[in-house]
This record gives C-alpha cells, sequence and structure tokens, in this order.
C-alpha cells in the first residue's frame, strides 16, 4: 500500500481496508528508519492516521499544512514523495528529522521549536485573505506539548480576534491541553461544527436579532441557555471564549471519523479547533509502556529496548557528568531547585527529580516562563538551575537579560546541546549561546572540555551569588582527563607551552586543539595551548601569556562573528605590542543536518583544518 501513495492524491484512491494496511506499513517505515538513525519515534507512530486523514481532506501544497512542531512530520514526508529516501533520515545529505523547505514543496516550514505554527497559520490566512478569489487552505497541527507554551496562546488569541480562516488540529497525545467530556458532550460538540447546524443557527440568530423590542433579550436568554448547556455537558470553553470554535474530541486513529471531521470544520467560517485524541507510541509495545515519554526521542536500536531506557543519560556523556553533580549539588546545598522545559530526560534532571520531588520543576514548552520563575525563586533565596537545550535558550534571552541580568540574579543556566549537535539540522543547532550570553552585564560563563569539569563548574557556580552564570557543552561524548588535567576557579588552563603561535580552544575544541598541535610540532611548530574555561570573564594572566606571542588563534564551536575570539581579539587590541588574532569559528549561515564531527571537519574545525590553518597564517 505504501507504494502506491507516493503522493497525497493517491490516497483518494484507497478504500478503508487499504488505509488501515496503510498505515501499518508507515508504522513499520518510521520504526525501521529510527531504529537505524535515531529520532522522534513516538509521536510520529501516534499521528499516522491523522496524517493521512489530513491529506486525503486537505489538497496539499495549494492547501496548507503546518505541523507544529516540525518533528511529528514523518509519516507526511513519506507520504509527499520521499518514500524513496526515507531511510536516510536524518543523516548526512540525507533526509531531515523536520519539514524542509529544500525538500518538498509540501513542506512550509522548517521548526524543531514548538508553538508557532499558530501564528505563522494567522500570518497566512491573512495573506490569503486579501485575494477575494483564494480557494487555499490553511490547517496548523498542533499538540504533543505545543500548547504549554506561551506563544500558541498568543497566536491563538489572535486568530480568534482577527476570525481569521484556520484550522486548528490539536493532536491530543497526553501531552498537550486535554479537556475531557462525557458522550452526550461529545455529541454536542460533534453537531455544533456540522455545517448544516451552524449555517441553521446563524440564520436563527439573525432573524431574532431583527424581531422589534424582544429581539435582543430573547438573543441574550438564547446565550445563556448554550452557555449553560456547555458548562453541564463540556468543559469549560477555553478556546469558545477566545473567539475559535471547538469541537471534539475525536478518535485519533478513527480515520473515516477524522475525515469527517476536517470536512466539516474546513467549511466553518473563522478559526475552529478540531480536538484530536492519539495514542503516543502507538503499534510499538515498548514506546506505548514508556511511562516518562512514550519514547518521544531515542538513538538507534535493534531490538526492543526496555521501556524507559533512554531517560538515564548514558556515562560518558556531558550530560550525564551534569546529572551526577547536580544530585550532589542538591544534597550539599538544600537550596538548590531545578528547572527545566519539557526537557527533564533529554537534560538528564530525571535522577534529581526522583532524589528531590518537591525541587524540580518542568513548566513546559515554555523557556521565558522558566527563566523568569528562576529569577523569581532567587529573588527568594533559592538557588535555581535552569537546565536548558541551547537552541531553546535563545528563546528567552530577553528574560535573561533583563529578568536575571539586570536584577543581578545568582541563576545557573545549564546549557546543553551547545555547538553543533547534528542530525536535527539547522534550529537545533546550539550556534548562539557564547555571543548572546556573553553579552549579558555580570554573567560569568563557562565551557568544561571533560565530564569532570562540569562538576568542577557547578561547584564554581554556586559559589557565585551576584550575578548568572552559564555553563554550556555539547551533545557528544566526554574525555575523561585525570585531576592535572582539570582547571580550577574562574582561570583558564595552560596545557602547554610553545613558541610563536597561542591557541586557545573552548570547551570541546581542546580534544581537537591538542592533536592539531601535535600535527604542527611535525612540522618544527611548538604551540602554547589554552582551555579557556572562563568565556566570561576572560583569564587576564591567559590574555597577557597569549600577547606576548606573534600569532593567537582562538578555536570555538560557536559562531566566529561575536563571539569568544571576538571578545579575544578585542581584549590584546589594547596590547602596545598586539599580536596578530585569528578566529576560528562557525560561519554565520544555516548548518545543514548530519555527523556533528563530519560537519566540523567541513568546516575547518577538526584537528587537522585546524593545523592547515595555522600553518597558513604562520
Amino acid at each position: 500500500m505504501l507504494r502506491s501513495a507516493m503522493q497525497p492524491a493517491d490516497l483518494r484512491r484507497l478504500s478503508s481496508a487499504q488505509l488501515n494496511e496503510l498505515c501499518s506499513e508507515l508504522r513499520e517505515a518510521i520504526l525501521d528508519a529510527v531504529g537505524v538513525q535515531g529520532g522522534h519515534l513516538g509521536s510520529n507512530l501516534g499521528i499516522v492516521e491523522l496524517t493521512v486523514a489530513l491529506h486525503r481532506v486537505f489538497d496539499s501544497p495549494h492547501d496548507v499544512l503546518l505541523f507544529d512542531t516540525g518533528h511529528q512530520a514523518y509519516a507526511h514526508k513519506m507520504l509527499t514523495g520521499r518514500l524513496d529516501d526515507f531511510a536516510t533520515l536524518r543523516t548526512t545529505d540525507g533526509l531531515s528529522g523536520y519539514p524542509c523547505q529544500d525538500e518538498s514543496e509540501h513542506d512550509w516550514i522548517e521548526n524543531s521549536h514548538a508553538s508557532t505554527a499558530l501564528s505563522y497559520a494567522h500570518g497566512l490566512a491573512t495573506a490569503f485573505g486579501k485575494d477575494e478569489a483564494n480557494t487555499r487552505k490553511v490547517v496548523a497541527v498542533v499538540g504533543d506539548g505545543s500548547m504549554t507554551g506561551g506563544m500558541a496562546f498568543e497566536g491563538l488569541n489572535n486568530l480568534g480576534h482577527a476570525d481569521a480562516n484556520v484550522t486548528i488540529v490539536l493532536n491530543d497525545n497526553g501531552r498537550s491541553y486535554a479537556p475531557t467530556v462525557s458522550r452526550l458532550g461529545d455529541s454536542l460538540a460533534r453537531l455544533r461544527v456540522n455545517p448544516t447546524f451552524v449555517r441553521s443557527q446563524s440564520r436563527m440568530e439573525k432573524l431574532i436579532g431583527e424581531v422589534p423590542l424582544v429581539g435582543r433579550e430573547v438573543e441574550r436568554a438564547l446565550d445563556a441557555a448554550k452557555a449553560a448547556v456547555r458548562e453541564m455537558w463540556e468543559p469549560t470553553s477555553f478556546f469558545e471564549n477566545l473567539g475559535v470554535r471547538y469541537t471534539g474530541p475525536f478518535d485519533g486513529h478513527d480515520i473515516d471519523g477524522l475525515e469527517h471531521a476536517l470536512r466539516n470544520a474546513a467549511e466553518i467560517d473563522g478559526p475552529v479547533v478540531v480536538h484530536v485524541r492519539t495514542d503516543k507510541g502507538r503499534g510499538y509495545a515498548p514506546a506505548e509502556n514508556d511511562p516518562v515519554k512514550k519514547m518521544h526521542d531515542t538513538g538507534p536500536f535493534k531490538v526492543d529496548p526496555k521501556p524507559g531506557a533512554a531517560d538515564d543519560p548514558p556515562r560518558g556523556k556531558y550530560t550525564a557528568a551534569f546529572s551526577e553533580a547536580i544530585v550532589k549539588a542538591g544534597e550539599r546545598v538544600p537550596e538548590v531547585v531545578a528547572l527545566t522545559a519539557a526537557m527533564p530526560d533529554s537534560t538528564g534532571l530525571l535522577p534529581f527529580a526522583n532524589r528531590f520531588p518537591d525541587r524540580a520543576y518542568d513548566v513546559g514548552i515554555a523557556e521565558q516562563h522558566a527563566v523568569t520563575m528562576a529569577a523569581g525563586m532567587a529573588m527568594g533565596g533559592l538557588r535555581p538551575i535552569v537546565a536548558i537545550y541551547s537552541s531553546f535558550l535563545t528563546r528567552a534571552i530577553d528574560q535573561i537579560n533583563l529578568d536575571v541580568g539586570l536584577h543581578r540574579l545568582p541563576v545557573i543556566f545549564a546549557v546543553d546541546r551547545a555547538g553543533v549537535t547534528g542530525p536535527d539540522g539547522p534550529s537545533a543547532h546550539g550556534v548562539l549561546d557564547m555571543v548572546l550570553l556573553s553579552k549579558v552585564p555580570g554573567m560569568t560563563m563557562l565551557a568544561p572540555s571533560s565530564y569532570e569539569e562540569v562538576g568542577v563548574m557547578l561547584d564554581e557556580a554556586l559559589e557565585i551569588t551576584d550575578g548568572p552564570v552559564a555553563i554550556r557543552w555539547p551533545r557528544t561524548s566526554a574525555r575523561m582527563v585525570g585531576e592535572a588535567e582539570v582547571g580550577t576557579g574562574l582561570r583558564a588552563r595552560k596545557v602547554q607551552a610553545g613558541e610563536r603561535v597561542c591557541l586557545l580552544a573552548v570547551g570541546k575544541m581542546v580534544e581537537a586543539v591538542e592533536l592539531a598541535a601535535a600535527i604542527l610540532r611535525a612540522d618544527d611548530v611548538e604551540a602554547t595551548v589554552y582551555d579557556v574555561r572562563c568565556i566570561k570573564p576572560l583569564d587576564a594572566e591567559m590574555l597577557a601569556d597569549a600577547g606576548s606571542h606573534e600569532i593567537v588563534v582562538t578555536i570555538e564551536d560557536g559562531l566566529a562573528a561575536g563571539g569568544v575570539g571576538s571578545c579575544i581579539a578585542a581584549e590584546l587590541a589594547e596590547a602596545d605590542q598586539a599580536p596578530r588574532v585569528r578566529i576560528m569559528g562557525l560561519p554565520d549561515t544555516y548548518i545543514r543536518h548530519g555527523d556533528p564531527d563530519e560537519l566540523l571537519a567541513e568546516l575547518g574545525l577538526d584537528a587537522a583544518g585546524i593545523a592547515a590553518e595555522v600553518r597558513r597564517w604562520i
């Protein structure tokens, strides 16, 4: 069946029995690809029938389908001409793990970040509405946690206010707004978006309103009666209070029922929510039985993993080092609390939450709220640690700058997935954190180069009480080092002494720079090497030593423009005998997905590339 449904139009020729077989094959294909490459599993297994129904009812790409977040789009990719390439999912030069405009005209937005689709939808509906002959429809598929983000509610509020023609499909898989209704309430909800009922109701309300003298009173009584019915049989009409018609919930695995609901909703003028209930991880027992995240995301696997096996970070990762360190910090400092924006497992906070359940807070996909909540906690005498991905931290830079930094509050940011993260692509690479955080007044910023450095730096951060601290580390494995290779305080660590050239490496780049120095030694170039460790404030002794060299090369896995190297160059430019400073970092461009080591090598940020650049400058 999957081979017979390579484009959305093919789906409309299939019978119900064929559609069910198609859904089984889609799930098999998802399992096969994710089993080899890793990826987002649970969400995609749960949205298969809904995706099929969407493509049978709406005419993509004429009609716009927006997936929020984009990690729900695996079935969509296969049904829009990308089945033959699906095995390359998340590989270098293969398919992206998210919608991608370069791949298909069916993909309108590229997003790993949540809660954005309703705003895109409002804008598109507004643009299409300027054309009186417009027949295009806009559909926003939200859920899987995206309704915990404030931006989604901002979009929802404005959609209702503008009465924009948008169909909002709420994929409720237990990770989003989930009202419950009785069987009668379900029937009433279906009735209220039946086109015949809606048209009849509108005509009746218009006629009543035109009756002289008593019309307005009858209209008010009718509104009151409808409100009473809603309160009796349904949850508080949150959506309708915002001007958005609500219908559902519907069985997200019943294609016929979904099609009926979607077709009815598409005929309604103005915004309408179609509330769909799906089972995250459906069809794969280990995902269905995973109590924490339904195998939301996973690395490669060949056999059924033990449910919850991916919850604890594997030994040897920077995240695992943080996981150990924060539990120890919590035992030692009772004021320590931890916050996360829907990532308690991936950021390594689950062991802390298990050990201190009343001191761990998951606020959902609400990074801005998490940061300002942490500010309030710090004002109240607690020591909050915000565990967050680098790419998601940038969503809350205003709060970091003005709610935390301006008030000089001792909030610690544990910045995970910094630098080139790999298979999840441009929206997931953590390339901006050093540029942005190093500009926050009073911010202290640290970058560990080994497993052992993480705990040392967290302890140091807890000693700082006059402003925020950020500790940033990559997704990749951390090397294990001896005590002599671990720094202290806010000082840089001198790895080796040399002559003409001084190499200043940040975080994970230290290992590559040490290898580059060995390559240069073979060319009779003895380079001084520093592990910068403290990005802000920069170590004055390191700067003084670096300034005595002919050439200084800075190496970082963040943007070169405006990053650590730029700060070092500015400091060294003040010297009487200023050295030549060369900055090596990431380019000012969107970096594609792929293996992180391969991507860094392409960008000249591996040992061979660094050595070659140093030789060229010499």
